[in-house]
């Protein structure tokens, strides 16, 4: 019976590198958090953070990051430190990292050297070249590291000797833009974090398979962070501004709301409000003390509404032929051609199409019904799309099990395919109310009625119904009659150039996204419903 003895040393040792690896990795989080938050004004990039100022701040971090990513390559070639690396770093680093140099280079020629074209290409191209003989020609821990490292610690050099500080600003020759410090900055730090954080990664894993996937991993970690960042930082921004106009003029109390008659089905109801909020229920008036969009507000609901009714039910059906009945073949792959060119189609195409072919059908005006119709059709295709793939993925052991029962193709869809397949369905759903909710160019085109509509002229689909003696014997007038929706009414009133005193531009923003993530809401809840019902 052996055993297997470890010293010491190699175990503390060991123990050392990977915790100063993972302390690197962690430091260009930070760096990258720094950047993130400073982009969007949270730290001032002029300001102090603990009594340091911000430039210093990041670029001692910077520099220290890329210090020991340079060190840790250089203790794996030497052989100090225990690693397993590929013997090269791969092309596409190579790429990557040749070329930010490619720029670097070409850039410190051109605008600090003063070079001509030739020279600010030649230096260029050297630099380039340079980047990458040094990634793809050593082996991976130096291809890896040093231009990573390399490319932070010119970036904290920059920062801490002032050449890139408060104040800072590059006008290039030939373009009619500036870049500042407050935004070129944040975003250098940014970019050389993901860079340097995926070195430092690759060398807590000890490079090789392991390493590259750590690195992977944190580069996707720091993307996926700065976009969900972005997406909060503008909803942020969004009721920040909106906020104020969206509660001006808001009481709460019995009888302090308008009174609003519903007419259903020749029946009139009045009701009065307990709430008085003038932006979602009023429209415009001279006499209102405030002025709201509860019109538009009505046309987008009705719009999305509409476009559902319409295209949910015929996409799923033509889904169901696709994937259940049709043969796989010519037919169904242009099919999917198709549905998918169209999903990509630009909406105004879909708004020409609206007011071509849709308009003079109903009357050659503008209607509610010409907007749903057109919307529809630019959710069909994602609807079929989702649909599809959602019914192909269910196994075939349902549909083989559900026949060995004796039960017909028709109800093995109907009981089997579809409530299986209706996750991934709501989920289309979803993505297409998301895109379509927001239109502007087809709603312009085929449904806007004017800007600043009065609360009296609010679409009422429900109580438009009409019965008839003759044929088609229901109608609905309210449906051929034009209307606005927040998209549009957001759009004219910013084109405008109005002030806040009619309609607060930033409110109407911020309703519209309420709106919009409210239907968002309502998939979400749906889907998880039926993904419940489906697991139990």
């Amino acid at each position: 019976m052996s055993t297997i003895e470890r010293s010491d040393l190699v175990r503390d040792g060991t123990s050392t590198v990977e915790l100063v690896a993972g302390a690197t990795v962690a430091l260009t989080a930070v760096v990258f958090t720094l950047g993130l938050t400073s982009l969007f004004g949270l730290v001032s990039v002029t300001g102090t953070v603990g009594g340091l100022p911000v430039p210093v701040l990041l670029g001692t971090l910077l520099s220290l990051s890329g210090l020991l990513v340079v060190g840790f390559g250089l203790a794996s070639y030497t052989g100090m430190v225990d690693t397993d690396p590929l013997p090269t770093a791969g092309l596409v680093a190579a790429v990557a990292f040749s070329g930010v140099w490619f720029v670097i280079g070409g850039l410190v020629a051109s605008q600090t050297l003063g070079f001509g074209l030739a020279g600010w290409l030649v230096a260029a191209i050297a630099t380039g070249g340079v980047a990458f003989a040094v990634t793809v020609f050593p082996r991976e821990d130096i291809g890896s590291t040093v231009p990573a490292g390399a490319l932070s610690l010119l970036a904290g050099v920059v920062m801490l000797t002032g050449i890139i500080g408060p104040g800072w600003k590059w006008a290039p020759n030939g373009l009619n833009a500036a870049f500042f410090y407050d935004i070129t900055a944040p975003v250098i730090v940014m970019f050389c974090a993901l860079y340097v954080g995926w070195a430092a990664a690759k060398a807590y894993g000890g490079f090789g398979a392991r390493g590259r996937h750590l690195g992977a991993h944190v580069l996707v970690y720091l993307t996926v962070t700065a976009i969900i960042a972005v997406l909060i930082g503008l909803v942020a921004f969004v009721v920040m501004k909106g906020m104020p106009g969206v509660l001006r003029g808001v009481e709460v109390g019995l009888g302090v709301g308008p009174a609003s008659t519903i007419n259903l089905f020749g029946l009139s109801y009045t009701i009065v409000w307990p709430l008085n909020w003038p932006i979602v229920m009023n429209g415009v008036a001279l006499l209102n003390d405030y002025n709201g969009v509860l019109p538009a507000i009505v046309g987008t609901i009705w719009l999305v509404v509409g476009a559902v009714l319409f295209a949910v039910p015929l996409g799923i059906g033509t889904a169901i032929f696709l994937s259940e009945y049709a043969e796989e073949g010519r037919f169904t792959q242009v099919v999917e051609v198709a549905t998918n060119a169209l999903w990509s189609t630009p909406s105004i195409v879909f708004g020409l199409f609206g007011y071509a072919f849709l308009l003079p059908r109903f009357g050659g005006q503008k209607s509610l019904l010409s907007g749903m119709l057109t919307l529809g059709f630019m959710l069909l295709p994602l609807v079929v799309i989702t649909s599809r793939e959602a019914m192909l993925a269910v196994p075939d052991e349902y549909r083989d099990g559900s026949a060995a029962l004796g039960v017909s193709k028709w109800q093995t869809i109907r009981s089997v395919v579809l409530p299986a397949a209706l996750p991934g369905v709501v989920t289309g759903v979803i993505l297409g109310v998301g895109r379509i909710a927001g239109e502007t160019a087809p709603i312009l085109l085929t449904m806007a009625g004017g800007t600043f509509v009065p609360g009296s002229q609010t679409a009422d689909v429900i109580g438009g119904f009409q019965f008839t003696a003759s044929p088609p014997f229901v109608t609905n007038p309210e449906l051929l009659q034009s209307t606005s929706a927040l998209p549009y009414q957001l759009y004219a009133i910013i084109t405008a150039g109005l002030n806040s005193s009619k309609l607060d531009p930033w409110a109407l923003a911020l309703v519209l996204l309420t709106i919009v993530l409210s239907f968002y809401a309502i998939g979400i809840v749906t889907r998880y419903y039926f993904r419940k019902k489906l697991n139990q």
